[in-house]
């Protein structure tokens, strides 16, 4: 006979709970005997191990910082690794020391990030081996997202926008440049046109079609519909064509020999 699952607990009522509505307590499954293992442990590929410096935002010697593959619903979501293969409590003095030279600069450079109040760094470490600690920046001003469910809200929330989410990147990237290694992150790029464009862009904005709104990393990608095909391109106008195919009419004898005598020089 099955045990009765507890009450919902108290923090349900929280304000910072992301959730309303009637709750359900699932059971607790029965406790495996042996663990199996993550990855960078036993025969499975470590993730981190295998991914180049190309896919992080910094490097250094020791460290690395990488981002996720598209906005999030918070300011910014970074995780630090370290580049050797090694979990939490196998560090050596060398890079333990480190690691809390590494969180505070990386906590200092996100929380300089304009509309961060607070920086909660994690480490939870199972589903990898290899050491990675997650820093998650809250918003300035949404008191509903402090406390313990702030990793809940970023999968909640719609994603800030890309070029924003772009230049927070880079800015942390050099604010750890200063101390060494190397940015890899970059600005988005200024989209400018030189002042003799500008009347021709102003006439044609009429004409433009409006852009394709972005799609939430919350949207199933089943769900976003595939690009249109372009449009086939306009056929010429017919008058026009006959006009620009039609041949030009011969010059009259009389008139050509005027033109000549006329051009002859005294």
């Amino acid at each position: 006979m099955q045990d009765t699952p507890p009450s919902v607990p108290d923090f349900t009522q929280w304000p910072s709970f992301p959730f309303e509505g009637d709750l359900h307590v699932k059971q607790l499954d029965e406790p495996v005997p042996v663990e199996p293992p993550r990855r960078g442990e036993g025969h499975r590929e470590c993730t981190a191990c295998n991914a180049p410096d190309e896919a992080y935002i910094w490097v250094g010697e020791r460290w690395r910082v990488r981002a996720m593959d598209r906005p999030t619903g918070l300011p910014m979501v970074l995780i630090l690794e370290s580049r050797s293969h090694l979990d939490l409590g196998d560090l050596p003095n060398l890079l333990a020391a480190e690691l809390g030279v590494m969180t505070v600069r990386l906590e200092r450079a996100i929380r300089s990030l304009d509309g961060v109040a607070r920086v909660h760094v994690n480490r939870w470490g199972d589903g990898s081996a290899h050491l990675h600690m997650w820093f998650l920046a809250r918003p300035y001003g949404r008191l509903q997202l402090r406390g313990t469910f702030l990793s809940l809200w970023d999968s909640i929330l719609p994603p800030i926008s890309e070029a924003q989410w772009r230049e927070n990147l880079a800015m942390v990237a050099a604010w750890l440049a200063e101390f060494g290694g190397r940015p890899l992150a970059e600005p988005p790029r200024i989209q400018w046109q030189a002042p003799s464009s500008l009347t021709a862009q102003s006439a044609g904005e009429a004409a433009e079609e409006p852009e394709e709104e972005t799609a939430s990393v919350i949207e199933a990608a089943d769900e976003i519909p595939e690009a249109e095909t372009a449009d086939a391109p306009a056929t010429e106008d017919p008058a026009e064509a006959s006009t620009a195919e039609e041949p030009e009419e011969p010059e009259e004898p009389e008139k050509a020999e005027e033109s000549r005598q006329t051009q002859t020089p005294r």
